[in-house]
């Protein structure tokens, strides 16, 4: 598989070895930890662009997840080095969407595809809140034409 769009600027890789302790019943990693992982790339990813939870707290605004989805193709194993590939796709008024590619290092493989819909919100009130245009101006979006394709390594 094809993985040298996943160099672009607009794209934020976040690298990580697997830990022991996230290996379920059946051996691989377990599920939930690609939500955890996904969770940790979006924050260094903000970190990375000048956007770190100070400065949410600052404006006492943030971020609640709408939705996840996450296409599973591949496992990971423990000890494996991956890297979560994520940029965000779309800014919307109070919305925007980030993506994600799971790779295992070694050989390139997809692991798993996935998206999250977010909601800014104000910390005040709990409801959602217009996007900072010096936010949105922070991350470089990529466009869908410009967007890794998330196909599935049967195609490869």
């Amino acid at each position: 598989m094809d993985n040298s769009g996943l160099k672009a600027p607009e794209i934020y890789e976040y690298r990580l070895t697997v830990p022991a302790a996230v290996i379920d019943l059946n051996g691989h990693v377990n599920n939930a930890e690609y939500v955890r992982w996904m969770q940790a790339a979006a924050e260094a990813h903000s970190d990375a662009v000048g956007w770190p939870a100070e400065r949410y707290q600052a404006i006492q605004a943030g971020w609640l997840v709408q939705s996840h989805r996450i296409d599973y193709q591949q496992p990971a194993f423990v000890a494996e080095e991956l890297a979560v590939y994520t940029w965000v796709a779309e800014f919307r008024r109070v919305r925007s969407r980030r993506r994600y590619r799971f790779v295992r290092l070694q050989d390139e493989v997809v692991l798993a595809v996935a998206e999250t819909a977010w909601v800014f919100f104000d910390r005040r009130s709990g409801k959602p809140r217009v996007i900072p245009e010096d936010l949105i101006a922070a991350f470089a979006v990529a466009p869908a034409e410009g967007e890794p394709s998330p196909q599935s390594n049967k195609d490869s």
